[in-house]
């Protein structure tokens, strides 16, 4: 065989062990997959993410957008605005793991057009997503919002719960959004996004309304568990108030510890990000944990059923999530902007999530 004839041999011996291999790793990691969705099928994913002023380049001249438009001091322009949308895509798609998230509750968006430009102009489009969303009264127009996959969420009834302070008739601020449907096609899920008042005037004198905001959503949370004490109850959101302030410990009533849990009770997944020092969002040189995750004592406590993976959330802080620090050392949430400065961030907080999978 000449030395020609012997290097061919060798070149296809080569070539058919290389691709023997390509093919052998191709199943493997196809059947990691199979074997990943079918546990998926039993496995839900929720998020919980604001994504920090998604607003569109229209002037609306009921609201009081003028600080996001082209002609504003911030410039804000359709390039802005479509990185936005694909910097908000790209992080929903890290965070889901495997797969996309189920059920995704949405803070700081104008309107259902952007929510509807989330999910059909960046390649969220393929997870075939649909949307939830009320207008609120709040005076710079942002609301709350949901977007979910129907074939695992299907919701069957939703409205929106007004906070109407009768102490503070002058500020308009977000509804709360509640969300009735099923899950695993047979569990009723009560889902609650919540934007409560801001600290705007300090933290003390807007305290109230926060305060005001807990009261309102325990009396629902109240109401569905005198029905049902078993209801499974999700309440999520930036409630501009850490786990251990009076609106959630004593206006919600969110309890942190599980040997404290009784019926009807509710348990705080995010109150061990508060202990541990980690935080959804940054002021000065504080992480706080504003963006929080609530459920239902049977989320946490049942054997049988859909619960809680360990009773946790998580927060999501992917590095391009994240800038430096300059001024407080460290590092911190990647902002869209910086007072009128562009950064070019996703958002000013980080995404928190929860696995809701079912035990048989």
């Amino acid at each position: 065989m000449t030395l020609k004839n012997s290097l061919l041999v060798i070149s296809f011996v080569f070539v058919w062990l290389y691709s023997n291999a390509q093919d052998s790793v191709r199943y493997t990691e196809h059947k990691k997959l199979q074997a990943f969705e079918k546990k998926n099928d039993e496995a839900l994913r929720i998020v919980f993410y604001n994504v920090e002023n998604l607003f569109d380049i229209y002037d609306d001249p009921i609201k009081n957008d003028d600080e996001f438009l082209p002609t504003s001091a911030k410039a804000w322009d359709e390039t802005k605005y479509r990185k936005k949308l694909n910097d908000i895509y790209k992080t929903l798609t890290a965070l889901g793991g495997w797969g996309l998230p189920a059920v995704i509750g949405l803070a700081e968006v104008e309107n259902r057009l952007v929510m509807n430009e989330l999910i059909s102009k960046t390649p969220l489009v393929k997870a075939g997503y649909s949307i939830i969303h009320e207008e609120s009264p709040d005076r710079r127009g942002i609301d709350v919002g949901l977007i979910y996959q129907p074939k695992k969420f299907r919701p069957f009834s939703h409205r929106a719960i007004p906070l109407n302070m009768p102490f503070d008739t002058t500020t308009k601020t977000r509804d709360i959004l509640y969300v009735k449907g099923l899950v695993f096609k047979k569990d009723t899920l009560h889902i609650f996004i919540n934007h409560w008042p801001s600290r705007m005037g300090g933290v003390e004198a807007s305290e109230p309304k926060r305060i005001f905001a807990a009261h309102t959503l325990r009396s629902v949370v109240d109401s569905i568990c005198t029905r049902n004490n078993q209801a499974n109850i999700i309440i999520m959101g930036d409630f501009n108030d850490e786990p251990n302030n009076k609106s959630i410990t004593e206006g919600l009533r969110a309890k942190s510890r599980l040997n404290e849990l009784s019926e009807c009770d509710l348990f705080n997944t995010s109150y061990v990000h508060f202990e541990q020092g980690k935080g959804t969002e940054k002021y000065k040189d504080h992480w706080g944990v504003l963006d929080q995750i609530i459920i239902s004592h049977p989320l946490v406590s049942r054997e049988k059923g859909i619960v809680v993976q360990d009773g946790k959330s998580s927060i999501f802080d992917a590095e391009w999530l994240l800038e430096a620090d300059s001024k407080y050392m460290g590092i911190m949430p990647f902002r869209t902007y910086a007072g009128p400065k562009y950064l070019g961030g996703p958002s000013d907080h980080l995404p928190v999530f929860i696995e809701l999978v079912r035990i048989k």
